[in-house]
């Protein structure tokens, strides 16, 4: 199983995490899936989840 979150990254736009390079390797990968959660799947603090909504509104993948 691999884990994370694709909006958190640090790399310089256009650059490519590894995560979501092991996603487009692996997504025809027979035996692999994948499960992808979204703001409304966030269980936090009430602000937290407004702030994710936030950057997802604006199309941001990080702050």
């Amino acid at each position: 199983m691999v884990t994370g979150d694709v909006t958190q990254t640090d790399l310089p736009a256009g650059k490519l995490s590894g995560l979501r390079h092991v996603t487009a390797v692996l997504q025809e990968v027979e035996g692999i899936g994948f499960s992808f959660f979204e703001a409304q799947d966030v269980v936090r603090h009430p602000l937290v989840q407004r702030i994710v909504q936030a950057y997802e509104a604006r199309g941001d993948s990080s702050p």
